[in-house]
Order: structure tokens, then C-alpha cells, then sequence
């Protein structure tokens, strides 16, 4: 059993064997100097800090035996799954960029970055939406293993992140937001996640880091 400290003086126990590291659209596209984000002027060097602490995260949970599982959000070449709302409002899904069309299945800028590459028994769970429950299959995988507890890492904080962080709660997930292993584009956005989790009494749950989850291991 780890014992996590986190933020405002909450801790929280884990168990390894009931709780599962979600890594979250860790893709070229979103992080990667030469994706798409980058591309359009986004400013990436907050995603790069958070896909080493991310990385650092990932190596900590497979040496616990902790079940990791993966997530992409992409979508079918002829965009048949993008929803009628981001079909007219986001239309930078399907747009050609340096590492081929936007967050298009088959295409380099939607696969994984190697410092956060999948073993062959981590699951990746691709999602066209920006929950990673959402007609996903990962709450099926996460019951047949009895996980009760996850610890979410990725990019977005703001988006795909917390999206996933709510339904899990809906879910009755335990929650936990490392916070230096997510990262937005806009640092604000980062933060006002996380005064979100914080707001009710923590009403979506813990906010720790990955220094504290590698140190629970002595605590």
C-alpha cells in the first residue's frame, strides 16, 4: 500500500493492484516540435516538461506492477466519427499538417510519443471525443481488473484530461491529477483545472505530482 500525499494537506492510499495509470494523447501532433500544434504557434515546452514527468510517472507504476493503459484521440480517415458539433466548429480535425492529416488514424502526427511508447501489454485505447470513457471500451477493461483508483497524466489538462477525470468520477473512480505530468498550451487554463478539482472539497477528487507518487514508495 503507497500512502500519496497531495495537495492541501489530503493524502490518499493506493494500492497497486487496484489502481491503474492512464496515460492520456501523449500524441506527436499535441507535444512534438514539429506537429501540428507547434506548427499553428502553439507553444509546446510546457507539454515537453509534462511528457518527462509523465515518463518518469510511467516507469515508477510499471515497476509497481500497476496497470497502464493508454489513450489517442483520433479519427476515421472520412471523419464518419466526428460528431455533428466539431464537425461544424472544429475544423482543424482531417486538416493536412507536417505529420499528415489532423488527428487522423494511420497518420505519424497521431501516434504516440516514444518517450511514452505503449508495451505490448498496455492497451490503447483510441476515443473520438475527448473523454476516454466516452463509446470507448476502457471501463470494461478497468472492471475485469478491479481497478478502483486511477492516476491521469496527458495533455490536455483543460480538455481531454479533465473530460476523462469527470466521467470517471461519474463512474466511481478515485481520482488523482498528477499535476507537473499534464500540461496546456495556456498555463492559465492549466491552473483553472486545477482549482476545479480543488473547488466543493475536492469535489473531483486529489491533485499530487510525480515527485510525491515516486516517494510514496518509502512513505
Amino acid at each position: 500500500m503507497l500512502n500519496l500525499s497531495c495537495e492541501r494537506g489530503r493524502t490518499i492510499a493506493l494500492n497497486p493492484e487496484t489502481t491503474a495509470l492512464v496515460c492520456i494523447d501523449f500524441q506527436r501532433d499535441f507535444v512534438s516540435r514539429d506537429g501540428m500544434a507547434a506548427a499553428r504557434g502553439a507553444t509546446v515546452d510546457r507539454l515537453l516538461s509534462a511528457t518527462a514527468a509523465a515518463r518518469v510517472t510511467l516507469d515508477v507504476a510499471r515497476q509497481l506492477g500497476m496497470f497502464v493503459c493508454h489513450t489517442r484521440e483520433i479519427y476515421a480517415p472520412d471523419l464518419s466519427d466526428l460528431n455533428r458539433f466539431r464537425r461544424k466548429f472544429d475544423s482543424i480535425v482531417g486538416e493536412a499538417g507536417p505529420l499528415g492529416r489532423f488527428l487522423i488514424r494511420g497518420e505519424p502526427g497521431s501516434e504516440i510519443v516514444d518517450e511514452m511508447r505503449p508495451r505490448a501489454d498496455e492497451p490503447v485505447i483510441d476515443k473520438a471525443g475527448f473523454s476516454a470513457f466516452h463509446q470507448t471500451s476502457l471501463e470494461n477493461i478497468l472492471s475485469e481488473r478491479r481497478i478502483e483508483t486511477l492516476l491521469l497524466t496527458g495533455v490536455t489538462t483543460q480538455c481531454c484530461v479533465a473530460s476523462t477525470l469527470r466521467s470517471a468520477v461519474d463512474l466511481g473512480y478515485c481520482c488523482v491529477l498528477l499535476e507537473d505530468a499534464c500540461a496546456a498550451y495556456d498555463p492559465a487554463d492549466h491552473e483553472a483545472t486545477l482549482r476545479v478539482i480543488y473547488s466543493e472539497g475536492h469535489t473531483f477528487g486529489w491533485v499530487s505530482d510525480t515527485t510525491r507518487f515516486r516517494d510514496s514508495r518509502t512513505g
